[in-house]
């Protein structure tokens, strides 16, 4: 079995806990998930399976949330599973007032993750660091938010925004909230978060754990084909004479018919390749199929002799 799932996870559950249920379901040992969710989170986790795990990797990062943000609290984790470490009136905010600041967490901005997250630091966990009483300077890093929407307004002591936010790989809504809350000077927390989009896949065509179960159990359950979370790359299409070669594990140098690449404007730049295929640049990554539509795999543009090349990158069939 290899493709990919797209699951809808529950609250409570970690991203591994949801690996390691569906490892049990499917009776399969391969599985990854694509873009960690906190435990509170629910919504869209990339899961994919058997061979599948190798295209991770190249999946774009773009990702989508629904969020609620609490105004009037701060809290340890910056979310409501952690301690309230300071709170203050939230009811002299006005929508009208809120809007303009959120300006500044748009685009490409710099955030520190919070200290209840993933991110190694001297080689730990922050989140091994902060059960453990432990401090640490948490460095910065920088985020691209593409667009955040207002969806509803509840004003009071403890106010409440509900916002749509588009943002790239690595973006903790978490500490968009947080901030939000010191530009107010009320403090700031994560209520709630859904994620609608990631990685190609949306909210309205997942599966709970409970329904990929009664899948199963009924036969039914089919994984959603490799080549479905690739389609922001361009697609290459080779004779059959280079498939058999290219597979192989061959580099092949690109015939005339193949220089033109569904999904690039203007056929292959021979100013940024190079010879170096241990540089993934998503910029010279292709996937490659045979004349007859069947995916291969993952090939890099690469200058092979002086020409125009395919190295393989990772074969699937």
């Amino acid at each position: 079995m290899q493709g990919f799932l797209n699951l809808n996870k529950s609250a409570g559950f970690t991203s591994h806990d949801c690996v390691a249920k569906v490892r049990r379901l499917l009776r399969l040992k391969r599985v990854g998930h694509g873009g960690t969710l906190d435990p509170m989170a629910t919504g869209v986790l990339p899961i994919a399976l058997g061979r599948a795990t190798r295209l991770l990797q190249y999946m774009t990062s773009e990702k989508a949330y629904r969020a609620t943000i609490r105004l009037g609290v701060k809290t340890t984790t910056d979310d409501l599973e952690g301690d309230i470490v300071a709170t203050a009136s939230a009811s002299g905010l006005t929508l009208e007032t809120i809007v303009p600041f959120l300006h500044q967490f748009q685009g490409k901005i710099e955030q520190i993750p919070p200290m209840y997250s993933a991110v190694q630091v001297q080689g730990k966990r922050l989140y091994e660091l902060a059960r453990a009483g432990k401090t640490a300077e948490i460095p910065r890093r920088q985020v691209e938010v593409y667009q955040i929407e207002v969806l509803e307004w509840r004003p009071g002591e403890l106010a409440e925004l509900d916002v749509a936010i588009a943002c790239g790989a690595g973006t903790y809504i978490r500490s968009i909230a947080r901030d939000l809350g010191e530009v107010l000077n009320t403090g700031g927390t994560l209520a709630s978060l859904i994620r609608t989009q990631s990685s190609g896949f949306t909210l309205e065509n997942s599966l709970s754990l409970e329904e990929l179960a009664a899948q199963v159990q009924a036969e039914t359950f089919t994984p959603i084909p490799p080549e479905a979370a690739l389609e922001h790359l361009a697609k290459v299409t080779l004779s059959p004479d280079n498939a058999r070669r290219w597979c192989q594990g061959q580099r092949i140098k690109v015939e005339g018919r193949e220089q033109q690449i569904e999904g690039d404007d203007n056929g292959i730049d021979k100013q940024n390749i190079n010879q170096d295929t241990s540089t993934d640049s998503v910029a010279n990554i292709r996937r490659v199929y045979h004349e007859d539509g069947t995916f291969l795999g993952i090939t890099q543009v690469i200058e092979l002799e002086g020409e125009i090349g395919f190295a393989p990158k990772m074969v699937l069939v």
